[in-house]
């Protein structure tokens, strides 16, 4: 992490068989899981690392943003060819169990959760101080809930680990059903909730560190995906007595200069390093605007093209939404840095613009600072109306989707919307507030058994999509290395 230094501390345990090769890097004479956790800073040691793979490109740096594009809000673009033909596959709905973006998936969440059992298993037993020792752990508790959320959308049932394996364990473990996951999730946000202080408490290097308010709003967001209403609207309310608000800029949120703001539950830490390379695990600069910068041109440093609207998601923006300018590039649209964008940059006209971070802040290629976010008030907010239109509440919806819609510079909603238009103006406040952030995808499989997805992406053209791409298939070099890994229906 930016502020959270991971150490690369060997452990003669196992997590998983195809992800051995995070264990063989490292020296197994050195340390190890018995003399290790003996002091203060071996236990944040232990959980600075649980905070790392969220930064790596097989999760938050690269696949989950992707994951817009075969949600259909854009296209690869980048070089053409081989560039990105694992992600125009998942947007085509052609994947197969080969597929290397799949595989990043699958694979990207389980360091995360072994270092997470690392830390649960240990650091309640270390003799330290009481208030930092529960802190440690609900961080703890909260990442894995959040590694396990990611898997579990993606892939439904999943090896559920929660514990550091040895070498007398089941090292070859069949997919938990979802539901199991599912339990243990809830379980280790609801852990978290009571484990973490407020992000007031933290400061200097601990500030982005998880919080008691990100516990609170992550397990909204997964009472949320299971249908659980009721459980919604008490957990967002909770994070708005909390202090969260959005901020005055919708820009705000995606500036390295207002990193950690009012508005941010929980965001992937980024520092601009370059102590690391480019592409390695341990890079501390964010992909994202290296990555989207319009290809061939000087907007950012790099500018590798890729994540390009479509012409249906700017058609898709109400009259007057100031989202639209500070969202994408277009032909006339306000100037970037001072550069004039025109539509030859791009495949389809457009290019993302909430992730692009001028020279003058992130001069190289691998320099940007700038976070990612994972979850924010607006999303809250949008959560709450939601569950409250799903159980019969629709007027009192009106008031937290109102006020999304008037920072981007919108009227009020329409009164007396039925249900189901209320639930459609919410979803389409979602996608449009939330857009390029890894959150569509998900909002379009878990409506109506991910029939709503279905019906969304047929209107647009991609007539392959299919009940069974509302998963992601299980890796076969996985399935390989595990026999009793079952495969997901359809592939």
């Amino acid at each position: 992490m930016k502020h959270f230094q991971p150490i690369c501390f060997a452990l003669l345990l196992f997590f998983s068989p195809g992800c051995k090769k995070y264990l063989d890097k490292a020296p197994l004479d050195s340390i190890n899981s018995e003399n290790f956790f003996q002091t203060t800073e071996d236990a944040i040691n232990a959980v600075n690392a649980a905070y790392q793979p969220l930064q790596r490109p097989k999760l938050y740096n690269l696949r989950m943003w992707t994951s817009d594009i075969f949600a259909g809000n854009s296209v690869v673009g980048a070089g053409g060819g081989t560039d990105g033909i694992e992600t125009v596959q998942e947007a085509n709905f052609t994947t197969d169990p080969s597929n290397a973006g799949v595989l990043d998936l699958y694979r990207g969440p389980y360091p995360g959760i072994l270092y997470c059992n690392l830390v649960i298993a240990n650091v309640p037993g270390m003799d330290i101080d009481t208030v930092l020792r529960n802190r440690i752990v609900g961080e703890a508790k909260f990442l894995r809930a959040n590694y396990y959320f990611i898997l579990v959308r993606y892939f439904g049932d999943v090896p559920l680990i929660t514990k550091p394996q040895t070498p007398s364990d089941d090292l070859y473990p069949s997919r938990a059903s979802k539901d199991e996951v599912y339990n243990l999730i809830v379980q280790d946000l609801k852990d978290a909730i009571a484990l973490l202080p407020p992000r007031e408490s933290y400061s200097g290097a601990d500030v982005g560190r998880a919080s008691k308010g990100a516990a609170i709003g992550m397990l909204a967001k997964v009472y949320l995906t299971l249908g659980n209403y009721s459980e919604v609207p008490p957990l967002c309310q909770q994070v708005a007595n909390m202090g969260y608000a959005l901020n005055a800029n919708y820009a705000d949120n995606f500036d390295p200069a207002h990193k950690n703001s009012v508005e941010s539950l929980f965001e992937v830490q980024y520092s601009g390093s370059t102590t690391y390379g480019f592409f390695d695990d341990l890079n501390q600069a964010s992909w994202a605007s290296t990555f989207m910068g319009p290809r061939n041109t000087n907007f950012v440093a790099g500018a590798y093209g890729w994540n390009q609207p479509t012409q249906e998601f700017a058609d898709s923006y109400e009259p007057g939404d100031l989202r639209k300018d500070l969202t994408i590039l277009y032909p006339g649209c306000p100037d970037f840095a001072g550069n004039v964008y025109s539509a030859t940059y791009s495949t389809t006209g457009y290019n993302v613009r909430k992730f692009l971070v001028p020279t003058s802040v992130s001069p190289q290629y691998n320099t940007s600072p700038e976070d990612f976010p994972v979850l924010r008030f607006a999303d809250v907010l949008l959560m709450e109306a939601e569950a409250l239109n799903e159980l019969g509440q629709t007027s009192q919806a009106e008031t937290a989707l109102n006020l999304i819609r008037h920072r981007a510079g919108l009227p009020d909603i329409q009164t007396g919307l039925s249900q189901t238009a209320f639930r459609d103006a919410v979803l389409h406040e979602r996608r449009m507030e939330l857009a390029f952030e890894g959150q569509r995808w998900f909002d379009l499989v878990r409506i109506d058994n991910g029939q709503y997805g279905l019906d969304f992406l047929h209107s647009i053209g991609k007539t392959n999509a299919s009940s069974k791409y509302l998963l992601l298939p299980i890796p076969q070099v996985e399935r390989d290395a595990n026999p009793n890994l079952s495969q997901n229906p359809g592939y």
